[in-house]
């Protein structure tokens, strides 16, 4: 039987990379979700185990999949990947801007799980959600990221509630804060920086976690990066 995988931002960077590691995987049925889905549909047109859904964590995330649930079924995992990032210093970000980043790093997701949750599979799903280092608690911290590390620091302990209320029925949820990965959105933070780590990389490392580290953790959040907090 098939695991059904759930992606949710895959339109580039890690997210489109993803997609390609997992698709690999014959045991898997992946659902796609992105805004921007012409280059995935294109790419995996004659893949009948990657299915590609028009969706935005700005609009409401039950009207957008309510056509979709039947066929979805249950589902094994289920990896928040989106992200969305505003820069500027704090006294020039406007309360839209820092809406922005709460709405898709923060409120999106977990309407996004609320929606999906009849379909996590009790005992047996795992939700990962992808954050930042800038995040985690400890970590350097960088000037003009506020909206940005706030809202994702928000999924962080979302996620350790998340889990503690849940671990009786065995819907396990963990959060891995990211350092430095080769894309776009690194490269809009810190201009002229190269990462050591490439997005393919990243990609890889998330996917053996989802599938794999389920069972060992639960509530944790994990500093994923090659540099010292």
């Amino acid at each position: 039987m098939l695991k059904t995988i759930l992606i949710c931002g895959a339109s580039r960077g890690i997210g489109k990379s993803l997609v390609s590691v997992l698709a690999k995987n014959n045991n898997l049925r992946l659902w796609i979700l992105t805004r921007n889905t012409t280059s995935l549909k294109q790419e995996y047109r004659n893949h009948d185990r990657v299915t590609v859904i028009p969706f935005d964590l700005e609009h409401n995330a039950k009207a957008q999949l309510q056509p979709f649930l039947p066929d979805i079924g249950p589902i094994h995992a289920l990896i928040n990947n989106s992200g969305h990032l505003e820069k500027g210093p704090f006294k020039a970000l406007s309360m839209a801007e820092y809406r922005r980043c709460m709405q898709v790093n923060f409120f999106g997701p977990v309407e996004l799980i609320q929606t999906l949750y009849a379909h996590l599979l009790e005992g047996k799903a795992h939700v990962v959600n992808i954050s930042t280092m800038g995040a985690y608690q400890g970590s350097v911290k960088f000037p003009e990221l506020t909206a940005y590390a706030a809202s994702k620091a928000a999924l962080t302990n979302f996620t350790e509630v998340f889990a503690e209320e849940q671990k009786d029925c065995g819907i396990r949820m963990n959060c891995l804060c990211l350092g430095a990965v080769n894309t776009e959105m690194l490269r809009a933070a810190f201009p002229g920086y190269e990462a050591a780590t490439s997005a393919e990389e990243m990609a890889e490392f998330i996917a053996d976690f989802t599938l794999k580290s389920g069972r060992i953790y639960n509530g944790k959040i994990l500093p994923v990066s090659s540099s010292t907090p």
